[in-house]
């Protein structure tokens, strides 16, 4: 059989996760978006050729797989839309949250009983094909749901399973982590202009290194430590430099701000900066008031 697609939500992670599964194969006529914004929605259907609507219950009719890229306040609304569908919806439809923060039960309470649920947790580099997704199953998810659900998302990366415990801690370490590394490279770029180069340079060298490390580090099998001492000589360039990131408690930092996040993440309602990239208000019907 073939599995049908919805995503609610057409912001800019619900577009990454439609051009994902369209370049790993997956037929426009099997795929729906629903999106209220009727600009945002003409993009999506003008670039993808698929189905775009503003009503969830046609997006989501005949589908396997629904995907949630919406923010975290129209979670409730579309989850109504949701319910209302379950009489005429297979009772195998798996309900796949993109949403940053609210647990798994939240939906289960809220759909048909038995409900299958699978909580995913990516992050920006979803963007370029390039995600570090953790996914969490329900309760109700059986193994072969689950990996069809894994199977769909490695088109945009790599995907983990986890307990949903540990769903904070994924968050402080590759949720967020993006920003960590932005935040590196913009330090980098400064350092770079104040020691003399341009602009443009440093942007350039602090780019490719992060992006030339980051392969190294995905790519030779070696550890952070081993290829971090293979540029590290004793007495030389490097280890003055490393002498002075942890001098000024570098690593402590990075414990530091890691724990800050968890912390906030797990404090109900609170909303990782993945937000931003989702789709906006997708649940008003034509008989609602704008």
């Amino acid at each position: 059989m073939t599995e049908r697609i919805a995503i609610i939500g057409g912001g800019k992670i619900g577009e990454a996760l439609l051009a994902g599964l369209i370049q790993a194969g997956r037929h426009t006529k099997d795929l729906a978006v629903a999106e209220k914004m009727p600009r945002r929605a003409k993009e999506i259907a003008d670039e993808y050729g698929v189905l775009v609507t503003d009503d969830v219950a046609v997006a989501v009719e005949g589908a396997q797989y629904v995907f949630l890229a919406i923010k975290p306040d129209d979670v409730e609304s579309v989850l109504r839309k949701l319910a209302s569908t379950d009489d005429d919806a297979e009772s195998e439809r798996v309900t796949v949250s993109l949403v940053a923060g609210l647990p798994i039960a939240k939906y289960e309470n809220a759909l048909q009983a038995g409900s299958p649920v699978v909580r995913v947790m990516p992050n920006t580099p979803m963007l370029v094909n390039e995600a570090m997704s953790a996914m969490s199953a329900g309760r109700y998810v059986g193994e072969e749901q689950l990996e069809a659900v894994k199977e769909l998302l490695r088109s945009v990366g790599k995907v983990v399973v986890v307990p949903e415990k540990q769903m904070d801690a994924v968050t402080a370490v590759s949720g967020s982590g993006p920003a960590y590394v932005f935040l590196m490279a913009e330090a980098m770029i400064d350092a770079g202009v104040a020691l003399g180069l341009s602009r443009a340079q440093a942007s350039e060298m602090t780019v490719q290194t992060i992006r030339g490390a980051g392969l190294l580090l995905s790519e030779s099998g070696l550890s952070p430590v081993d290829l971090r001492a293979a540029v590290t000589s004793p007495g030389g360039t490097t280890a003055a430099a490393i002498r002075e990131f942890e001098a000024n408690g570098f690593r402590h930092g990075v414990y530091q701000a890691t724990r800050a996040c968890a912390a906030v993440s797990a404090k109900a309602g609170l909303r990782p900066d993945v937000e931003g990239l989702m789709g906006g208000n997708v649940t008003r019907s034509d008989s609602e008031t704008p």
